[in-house]
């Protein structure tokens, strides 16, 4: 049985890199999904609500830090607990 009273909510911006602002352990303590225009998507590094983004790898390019780059994508962004 799913006990749902004690997730904790989702914030407006979450990120998987613990170096970000945006990054939340406690969420994560749980299994995340995110619905990206009404399919869900297994390659999300960081979202926002509001806004309506996520961004996602593009491939397998690196920055000049080995951080892998990020591309923008615009639409409706649902996250949710599996």
């Amino acid at each position: 049985m799913n006990d749902t009273t004690s997730l904790p909510a989702f914030p407006d911006r979450l990120s998987i890199d613990p170096r970000s602002p945006f990054h939340d352990a406690s969420v994560f303590q749980h299994d995340v999904g995110i619905r990206f225009n009404d399919r869900e998507r297994h390659d999300v590094e960081e979202y926002c609500i509001s806004e309506g983004w996520i961004k996602v790898a593009a491939g397998k390019t690196r920055d000049r830090k080995g951080n892998p780059l990020l591309i923008k994508l615009k639409g409706k962004v649902e996250p949710f607990y599996r």
